[in-house]
């Protein structure tokens, strides 16, 4: 035990000597190791910083409240609730009937004893240096001490009077306010002052106003109803303080008035699953991770982790044989005074561990302070503070303990070779005969079929991607096994090549036991990159093939459905007057009951809807209603259904197009030009009163569409559940049927502004439709963005650009990363290599070989290296990328034929093609090769010191 601690640590103290000697290999086997564990070990800071504990997500929501009172629009139908109160179901059982719906009275069930604090929520536009925001407005006695912890002041204080608000620091950067200047709202005639700034801790961003109870909202919104205009929603919950805390059995009796309750008490000591109702509920159940799940994570978490690790031994191996084969001398010198293989091993493999220790302690301790110092500006960027600053020793000992170890797995090679060589050869110098391996490619073949044939099951039989990654990885694994003999076989080439070249492949390999882990490691990197970049590249050919445009190229299309359509004509206006338009086509639409519903579906009081009436011979038989609420298709059998599908009563449009409620809109000939309808008799039956459909299921046999008006949409509901017809008043008129394969963006028929005035139906701006001269600039869209914010209108503004592929810069970092590491790699193995061919180089210059001579065969050194990863990684990496294309193919295909056998129509056969990226291969296989030669090449001397060669 003596010995063996002695000689580890005079092992430990010349791998220091010698480190602190090469500093600038050691830094760069130090960088290699270290900034992986700076990254994780901030990762693990952050993460576990931002996690925060139940203590501290109730003060964030509850403050120093003992429960949260809240009404979940259930109609004051008794509930069931989860501890947490995230999910929530009625009590009773309504299988084939709409759940209950509407408001309830929450403060009827707070319960004796108890203190409340009021928090209510809305929204409205306000004013700001800019032009107008919509902003939340929060109504809360934040200074009361129930509500501490729920807003954090920044600046001033909370409002004390009803004239004073305080507002988030989101909102004053967003609005150009500050504090002490006043606040006022679109419509409303107060003015506010603002007081103080906040921050909500877990929700930085938020752009919100504070304001003391029925000081805003309340006066806004009836402001808005004397002006015409439908006032926002406002949701109240109750804070509640009660002596001995809010218990589950008060929970449990408080759900039964029909109210949501959110407990400290409960949340910190919830109850068992078996005391919890609602898991008790059929098709309810305790969503958290199953051991299989949790396992499966940490496998994917392992696997990831071993192929860095995999990758950091690769490129750092080459680089502690260097420092052996540079210290081939010294470790002779060991072995002639009495030193064994052992002590040769332990030496290397110090070095290992001297460097693992020293990336392990710089990249924990850099990790821990980068992290507390980007604190702020890492808390901005994901939107809520910090709970605290969590720092857990044991996990960051296990980090670091990765340093040590990849130091260690990354000098086991270099350190076995070392140890191998003779005394005699390490004094003198000469090279040994070197035998590779025979059981390694034995291994790696194996290794490559089992993968592949994984992979192709994976992919072929089963539809699991997990399945693919693992035989992918396995496969992968195996060829890096493979390397060495791979290199072998690229050396036949070098009997047709110049000097220089052929020199170099020669000493690569001569040398395999240097040049194969820099080509494995330019294969790993490489080939993850070919994988994501087809995959991507394939993904990009399919959403090209499959995407629907909303409008014709270069169109335009903007609309608002808010307001009564206040702010529609200064937005029409904004838009002609910054993009080039060639022809508007302002469109209006139907509206039914009071002007300024936000929708069709809203429910707001005063607000109806509009049916285009479908007659009944033309209804699908797989979506007819029923009287008992159940599923039309469920009485067709599945060969039924299939046919069905193919009924033109049961076709579904699939060419896309812009979502408009109803599907018509009131406008003039000039928006079928825009769509693209070149169509006379189309524009003729417009101005003669018709309406110009393209659906022919919504013409009667008399030719005619049925427009029926629901002003009572209650009722309509209810109709609708027992299988009846809606009541409401129908205005019938003529129809001009566009013909098969128009398309009509979305459109299900157009009106003419005079045509719905005569026939009573009310018109309500909407927005309008152009179409443009050329695309407009990057210029042009920003200023109509910043006109259409200063107008402070919700504008949905479509500008049509066909498809714009989203992973063209995900493939150049791609390129840029493989790039590094094949450069990398190849010039560590480039040191190697000019280390061990001094004796060469100098035996050339003796001969009177040019000095150019070394400069060249340095660049072809590092591109052979380079060109071989390359090539073979960029062939390890189709098959997972083809492996997951031929298994989404499975999947698309499976929901394509559960899609025929419900009857859905108009679903198309998938199409999941497989495109290589030949310009992504094109840079790593030309451009990476020749840069990292040609870099090698430029940063070698072209002369060396001639001197006496060795006697061997």
């Amino acid at each position: 035990m003596t010995n063996w601690f002695h000689s580890w640590r005079a092992a430990v103290r010349i791998a220091r000597r010698d480190a602190w000697r090469f500093k600038g290999r050691s830094f760069l086997v130090l960088a290699m190791i270290a900034l992986p564990i700076l990254g994780v070990s901030a990762a693990d800071l952050t993460l576990r910083s931002s996690e925060l504990s139940t203590q501290e997500k109730l003060e964030r929501s509850l403050g120093a409240a003992d429960a949260l009172l809240s009404d979940p629009e259930l109609g004051g139908a008794a509930i069931l609730q989860s501890p947490d109160a995230e999910n929530y179901a009625p009590a009773k059982d309504y299988e084939n009937a709409p759940w209950p719906s509407g408001g309830t009275d929450v403060s009827k069930a707070v319960p004796a004893g108890g203190t409340t604090l009021v928090d209510s929520s809305g929204g409205a536009k306000l004013r700001t240096a800019h032009g107008l925001l919509q902003t939340e407005i929060r109504e809360l006695k934040a200074a009361d001490p129930m509500a501490r912890g729920i807003m954090t002041l920044q600046q001033g204080h909370f409002p004390k009077k009803s004239d004073e608000v305080a507002a988030t620091t989101a909102f004053l950067e967003a609005s150009g306010l500050k504090v002490g200047q006043t606040l006022t709202a679109r419509g409303f005639d107060r003015t506010y002052r603002i007081v103080g700034a906040y921050e909500l801790p877990s929700d930085l961003k938020n752009s919100q106003v504070n304001a003391l109870p029925g000081a805003f909202l309340a006066p806004y919104g009836k402001a808005l109803e004397a002006a015409g205009l439908q006032s926002q929603g406002v949701s109240t919950t109750y804070l509640l303080k009660i002596d001995g805390g809010f218990t589950w059995n008060m929970v449990v009796e408080t759900n039964k008035k029909g109210v949501l309750v959110a407990s400290a008490a409960v949340q910190l000591n919830p109850p068992a699953d078996a005391d919890v109702p609602l898991f008790q509920k059929e098709g309810w159940n305790n969503y958290e991770l199953s051991a299989g799940a949790q396992a499966a994570a940490l496998a994917a978490i392992g696997t990831v982790v071993g192929l860095a690790m995999l990758e950091i031994c690769l490129l750092a191996g080459p680089a502690f044989a260097v420092g052996a084969r540079r210290s081939r001398r010294q470790l002779g010198l060991v072995g002639a005074n009495g030193g064994d293989r052992r002590h040769i091993r332990a030496i290397v493999l110090a070095g290992g561990l001297v460097i693992g220790v020293a990336a392990a302690v710089i990249g924990t301790v850099l990790g821990i302070v980068l992290t507390f110092a980007l604190q702020p500006v890492l808390e901005d960027s994901m939107g809520k503070r910090f709970g605290s600053f969590d720092v857990r020793p044991l996990e960051l000992l296990g980090i670091a303990l990765l340093a040590v170890l990849t130091g260690l797995l990354a000098a086991i090679v270099p350190a076995i070779t070392a140890s191998r060589q003779t005394v005699l050869a390490s004094l003198t110098g000469r090279r040994g005969v070197r035998r590779s391996s025979r059981v390694l490619p034995v291994v790696g073949l194996v290794s490559v079929a089992t993968g592949a044939a994984i992979a192709l099951y994976g992919s072929v039989v089963s539809d699991q991607f997990v399945i693919v990654a693992a035989g992918s990885a396995l496969a992968e694994l195996g060829v890096v096994a493979l390397t060495p003999a791979l290199v072998g076989l690229f050396g036949r080439l070098g009997r047709w090549m110049p000097l220089s070249p052929r020199l170099a492949l020669r000493d690569a390999v001569r040398n395999r036991g240097r040049t194969a882990p820099a080509v494995a490691a330019v294969l790993a990197a490489v080939a993850g990159t070919v994988a994501v970049a087809t995959y991507a590249a394939s993904r990009d050919a399919q959403d090209r093939a499959t995407y629907r445009a909303e409008l014709p190229y270069g169109a335009v299309s903007v609309m608002i459905d808010e307001d009564g359509g206040r702010d529609v004509p200064a937005v029409r206006e904004a838009v002609q007057r910054h993009f080039p338009v060639d022809l508007r086509a302002d469109v209006d639409r139907i509206a039914v009951g009071k002007a300024n519903c936000s929708s069709m579906y809203s429910g707001e009081k005063g607000c109806g809807r509009y049916e285009i009436v479908v007659p009944k011979a033309n209804v699908c038989p797989l979506w007819a209603s029923t009287t008992d609420g159940s599923d039309p298709s469920e009485r067709f059998t599945k060969e039924q259904r299939r046919d069905l599908a193919k009924d033109w009563r049961c076709a579904s449009s699939n060419e896309g197009g812009a979502y408009i409620e109803g599907g018509l809109l009131i406008a003039d000939a000039k928006l079928l030009k825009i769509l693209g309808i070149n169509d006379s008799a189309a524009e003729k039956a417009l101005a003669d009163g018709k309406i110009v459909s393209f659906d022919k299921r919504q013409l009667d046999k008399a030719g005619k569409i049925g427009i029926k008006l629901i002003t009572d949409t209650e009722a309509a509901d209810r109709a609708s559940e027992k299988g009846l017809e809606a009541p409401g008043e129908t205005k019938t008129f003529g129809t001009y049927l566009m013909p098969d394969g128009t398309k009509s963006y979305g459109l299900s028929g157009v009106i003419s502004p005079a045509t719905a005035k005569e026939a009573g139906l009310r018109a309500v701006p909407y927005g309008a439709f152009y179409s443009t001269d050329q695309m407009p600039s990057s210029e042009q869209r920003q200023k109509l963005d910043a006109e259409i914010a200063r107008i402070g209108s919700a504008a949905n503004l479509h500008l049509e650009e066909g498809f714009v592929s989203k992973n063209s810069i995900v493939l150049l970092a791609l390129t840029v990363f493989a790039g590094l590491i094949t450069i990398g790699a190849a010039g560590i193995a480039t040191g190697l290599a000019q280390a061990d061919a001094e004796a060469d180089l100098k035996t050339l210059a003796a001969v009177g070989a040019p000095p150019r001579v070394r400069r060249t065969l340095s660049g072809f050194q590092c591109g052979v290296v380079a060109a071989m990863g390359v090539v073979l990684g960029s062939a390890a990496g189709v098959l997972p990328a083809v492996g997951l294309r031929l298994t989404e193919e499975r999947q698309e295909l499976k929901f394509y034929q559960q899609a025929l056998d419900g009857g859905w129509g108009g679903v198309n056969p998938p199409h999941v093609p497989i495109v290589v990226p030949w310009e992504t291969l094109a840079a790593l296989l030309v451009a990476v090769p020749l840069g990292a030669a040609l870099l090698a090449a430029l940063v070698t001397r072209s002369r060396g010191a001639l001197a006496r060669r060795a006697a061997t």
